[in-house]
């Protein structure tokens, strides 16, 4: 992670998602195997935890996090406030290069592979009107909240573009941004809650050789990179940190 961006974020995260078309194989030797095998590399990775829909395993709590993930139709990664970008790849790449072979994924099978980066702003007061007057102000869009005594309650915005990679192949990118409802109270009583901004990637299509994985994720994160310093950072990031820390409700 960049000193850039982890200055202007109160958490920042960078996940993975392998998304198969086939309902993967989740009995007790198959995820045990691959969690260990994960385990023996990372050995901060130590609690097993089974939820209705899905196994992980997750290093210890803290402001520094990792887990993986096991769903039906998905195995993910994350990395919560890594010291770099690459330290949350390494994962990835390691979870990818592995999980095939003990979950039986081949090149058929494989949806999608998907990078995220995150970033949390903790705000309190209405979040709705600061994401409105951080994105809007001075632009046509602004015209719709200047109803006399109307505030934002719902604006959270999703752009999805289409793009090439640097192989040349089609990459989707949306760019989101997530906010908390405001609770009614007056802005000095409420809690801060986070103001969320994702960047996620998608590479979709059949591969012809798993061992893509890696270098497919590679490209994602050169073309994730490139997004947020000339787009995210400069045009979503900074204009609503700056629209929240003026104090508006």
């Amino acid at each position: 992670m960049t000193d850039s961006s982890r200055a202007l974020a109160n958490d920042a995260y960078v996940n993975m998602k392998l998304q198969v078309k086939m309902e993967l194989p989740r009995t007790r030797e198959t995820v045990l195997d691959f969690f260990e095998r994960m385990r023996r590399t990372n050995p901060d990775l130590s609690a097993f935890r089974k939820a209705r829909e899905e196994y992980s395993l997750e290093s210890p709590p803290g402001p520094e996090s990792r887990w993986i993930a096991v769903r039906s139709n998905s195995v993910r990664s994350g990395m919560v406030n890594p010291a770099s970008f690459e330290d949350a790849y390494s994962l990835h790449a390691e979870v990818l290069e592995t999980a095939p072979a003990f979950l039986s994924i081949p090149p058929l099978d494989v949806e999608y592979v998907e990078l995220l980066f995150g970033f949390d702003i903790l705000a309190g007061g209405q979040h709705d009107g600061i994401v409105f007057e951080a994105l809007c102000a001075g632009s046509p869009l602004a015209g719709l909240g200047g109803i006399p005594g109307a505030t934002p309650v719902d604006f959270q915005p999703l752009v999805g573009l289409s793009l090439r990679s640097t192989q040349g192949e089609e990459v989707q990118a949306h760019f989101e941004i997530k906010t908390h409802p405001h609770s009614g109270r007056r802005e000095s009583e409420s809690t801060p809650q986070p103001i969320c901004m994702y960047l996620t990637l998608r590479r979709f299509g059949t591969l012809s050789d798993i061992r893509e994985l890696p270098r497919i994720l590679r490209d994602l994160a050169v073309h994730g990179e490139g997004l947020l310093e000339s787009r995210l950072i400069p045009h979503v990031l900074i204009p609503i940190r700056q629209a929240a820390g003026m104090g508006h409700s």
